[in-house]
């Protein structure tokens, strides 16, 4: 965190001179390392072992929060028989189809209240988790399920629990994760001491989580901590997934993802959404405030169509594209290399350095038609046709590749008025420092003008094709003489506005009939009273320790999520210490530091009627409001396409064989196996060592931002791998020298730096060494060097397609590479070495 969110981690190291405790967990020994009170190294993809130690170390040793549990969590839940854990098939759940790679969730339902089993493998494989958007699976209307508040019922979720990560001990970890048993007790120990009423405790992440096959289980492992230690909607609790951009966490709320629209409405699917009321009647859950997406729905389409959207015509529903299978990044890749993906646009991406397998990047741009790059400076992945490696190698040759590039350049963010939304959710405005120089222009400016200019091209069409753009309600302000979009005007549409054309107060005052237009309902009230409330810079001092006036967060600026779980259920603060929000009787509603996150007015003894729905149907003890039964999930009966609890699965690519099941791998996860892309076996002695991939403070992600910047570039001149002392002997390494960094899909060299800081780790008998390697480097710039993403393969984790690229093997060797067309005979000559080992081994180990 101190290296890659150096900002944020400032408030940390102020927590620790208060009196906080931190513990990092990390294969390497970084700046975050130095300062924290106690560093744990651990093999790179091992965490839900030892995250799952930790649960079994809570509900061993009875240390769970009982009465958050048994209220606010589905641990009573009793589940349908028909369940199987990986305990019962050796690492496989109970729906698992061979033929298709895919789970039937349908035997994970809670007994009595069946839940959706739309899956991926009736949709398309585009549905999934991702079908469900921000709300979690739709839960049967009607009669609750079967519970037992006493916790006992072996088929309740907490007994689930119990059984799932009872051989998930301390001696596993050792043998795993190579962490000391006595260090992993201090660990789960010190958590659970400081979690309970009074105390609360926090976890921190970022892509060292994400980055892998089993990604979004990881995360999940640390949702169930939470939610057992009662930590979550706490003050000083629940998970931070740290960002690594200014505003990362805005492109997801106003997504650039393929498979969501702004606010986490999930996108229709082509052949299951042929109407409004089909995608609507899909993705409305019976009870909480997802009950009302109809509001957020269709107020999103006044906002995109404006007056040409109304009732009669479905609010222009149809001008929506749909989803047809998965379109992420990776199968778009492929399609590139299949010639079906013609054109492509990179906005601030530069896949030929920063993607996993940059070298299949390189050749799947060299096939399209025409690429746009809008960027700073000539990134890699402008200039791949004249320089790239495979240019050197002579895999790609420059009068063969008819790529047409276009290469636009961007105006920086001291260059543009906008917002930023952060890791708290928190949006902050930033004005224009400087104009823009030369051609330069922002994203706003690119995009609203390229609208516009098709849109003048399309007039008069009498296409059905050209509606979409034709409709569009496409008319902002726009200022000076470069004739730049009003940031501020396009804030206020995301707000919203009301019949009357005023900004709308929040996301409360949204209707289903066409009055109310809502760029994206989660930020509602961002603009209320007509007033930037991103813009407001109120000192610290002058307001409480909340800071409600600093900023402003989605949704309704409430600062904690879920925020009820502070209060016991009958509405009191569990600890007068943490008091936050917490039940008025004498006024009959909610009041505290925050916005409650819950009906301002719900009794903590409501008992919702039979025919309630929507946020009415929870009772006032149901505080995850998203949720169709408003608890916090121990237990996923759908919504995740890896099953309903977190089990740990190898690295596609791994040294050791999995200490717990038959199966390896992560069963569903997306795999992309062809020639340019192939996997190191596991357990290969080709291939021996974990590689793990991270970044610098010194640059910026891909490197286009920080190594044409000569102070920058000074600090951190070279590419260079992190070895520990123990490898550097065994392979030859010598400080300062080269080495050569070999796996399936490609090599490169790197400066040698050996260092402490790269642990060996005794994992059951066999001794595993690690190598770090920071991934900003490229042949542009200052700063030069080969990138580590060459390194890696394309492949997914099966819930949100992203990389593994944390926990990966490769070879070292000493010395620089090969040049030219030896270095493809070099990881040629390495991959028939792991061919012939799968061969006389009889597989993967």
């Amino acid at each position: 965190m101190a290296e890659c969110h150096p900002v944020g981690f400032q408030w940390v190291v102020e927590a620790k001179a208060r009196g906080a405790r931190v513990i990092h967990v990390d294969p390497r020994f970084t700046r975050t390392s130095a300062l924290a009170d106690l560093h744990v190294p651990i093999r790179a993809g091992s965490d839900i072992v030892f995250l799952g130690a930790i649960v079994n170390y809570i509900l061993e040793g009875g240390r769970e929060f009982r009465e958050y549990v048994v209220n606010y969590t589905n641990a009573p839940v009793i589940i349908d028989e028909d369940f199987r854990d990986t305990e019962d098939l050796d690492g496989l759940f109970s729906g698992f189809d061979p033929g298709t790679g895919r789970y039937d969730p349908s035997s994970w339902n809670y007994e009595g209240m069946p839940v959706a089993t739309d899956t991926g493998a009736e949709k398309g494989r585009a549905a999934g988790g991702e079908a469900h958007g921000s709300g979690g699976a739709k839960l049967a209307h009607g009669s609750p399920p079967n519970v037992d508040p006493t916790l006992e019922h072996p088929r309740c979720v907490f007994q689930l629990l119990r059984r799932h990560y009872r051989r998930y001990t301390p001696e596993l970890v050792e043998r795993a994760c190579g962490v000391p048993r006595e260090q992993f007790l201090a660990v789960a120990e010190a958590l659970c001491a400081n979690s309970g009423r009074e105390r609360t405790s926090a976890f921190c992440y970022a892509v060292g989580w994400t980055h892998h096959s089993v990604g979004v289980q990881y995360i999940r492992t640390a949702a169930i901590i939470q939610l057992l230690l009662g930590n979550m909607g706490r003050p000083g609790g629940g998970i931070m997934a740290l960002r690594g951009h200014a505003s990362i966490q805005g492109s997801t709320d106003i997504p650039t993802l393929y498979n969501l629209l702004p606010g986490y409405l999930p996108m229709p699917l082509a052949g299951t959404h042929g109407s409004l009321q089909e995608y609507l009647d899909d993705i409305r859950l019976p009870a909480g405030f997802w009950g009302h997406c109809d509001k957020y729905m269709i107020s999103l389409l006044k906002a995109y169509f404006g007056e040409r959207a109304t009732a009669d015509n479905d609010f222009c529903f149809d001008h929506l594209p749909k989803l047809t299978g998965d379109h992420s990044v990776f199968p778009t890749v492929m399609g590139m290399l299949d010639g079906w993906c013609k054109g492509f646009f990179l906005v601030g991406e530069n896949p030929a350095v920063g993607s996993p397998n940059a070298g299949l990047h390189r050749k799947a741009m060299a096939k399209l038609d025409w690429l746009v790059v809008r960027d700073l400076v000539e990134v890699e992945s402008a200039s791949f046709w004249r320089d790239g490696p495979e240019i050197e190698t002579g895999e790609l040759r420059t009068e063969d590749i008819a790529t047409e590039v276009f290469l636009l350049p961007a105006a920086a963010h001291t260059e543009k008025d906008g917002s930023f939304t952060n890791t708290q959710r928190l949006l902050q405005w930033h004005r224009k420092a400087l104009e823009p120089p030369g051609d330069c222009r922002s994203d706003l400016w690119f995009y609203y003008h390229l609208g516009r200019r098709i849109r003048e091209k399309l007039a008069g069409s009498g296409e059905a094709r050209d509606r979409p753009l034709l409709d569009l309600a496409w008319d902002y302000p726009t200022e000076g003489e470069q004739e730049e979009p009003s940031a501020a005007a396009v804030l206020r549409e995301i707000n919203g506005v009301g019949p009357d054309g005023k900004a709308l107060s929040g996301y409360l005052e949204l209707e289903a009939d066409g009055s109310t237009a809502c760029g994206c309902w989660i930020y509602s009230g961002v603009y209320a009273d007509e007033v930037n409330q991103a813009d407001r810079r109120r000192p610290g001092q002058e307001q409480t320790w909340v800071a409600p006036e600093w900023g402003w967060a989605w949704p309704y600026n409430r600062r904690i999520l879920y925020n009820r779980a502070s209060a016991d259920p009958e509405g009191r603060p569990w600890s007068e210490r943490k008091r936050y929000v917490w039940w008025d009787a004498t006024q009959g509603r909610w009041t505290g530091h925050d916005t409650p996150d819950f009906g301002a007015t719900t009794a903590p003894d409501y008992d919702p009627p039979d025919d309630a729905t929507a946020d009415k149907a929870l009772d006032g003890r149901s505080p995850f409001v998203m949720q169709a039964d408003g608890k916090g999930w121990l237990f996923a009966p759908s919504g995740l396409d890896d099953g309903p609890l977190p089990t740990h699965y190898e690295p596609v690519e791994s040294p050791v064989t999995n200490p717990l099941y038959g199966r390896q791998t992560n069963p569903v996860v997306e795999t992309y196996d062809r020639p340019g892309n192939r996997y190191n076996p596991s357990g290969s002695d080709a291939y021996p060592f974990v590689m793990t991939t991270y970044r610098l403070t010194e640059h910026h992600t891909a490197g286009g931002m920080s190594r044409t910047l000569g102070y920058l570039s000074e600090l951190q001149p070279e590419m260079f791998c992190e070895v520990s002392p123990e490898l550097a002997r065994l392979r030859g390494l010598v400080g300062g020298g080269w080495a050569t960094i070999i796996t399936s899909r490609s090599a490169i060299e790197a400066r040698v730096l050996v260092t402490d800081r790269m642990r060996p780790l005794h994992l059951d008998g066999q001794v595993v060494h690690q190598v770090g390697l920071p991934y900003h480097w490229g042949r542009n710039g200052l700063a030069t060097g080969d990138g580590a993403n060459d390194l890696l393969p394309i492949l997914g984790d099966p819930n949100v397609h992203i990389m593994e690229s944390k926990a990966n093997t490769c070879d070292v060797l000493p010395g620089r590479r090969p040049r030219g067309p030896a270095l493809v005979d070099l990881v040629e000559r390495h991959r028939a070495r792991a061919a012939r080992e799968r061969t006389e081994g009889g597989g993967d180990r």
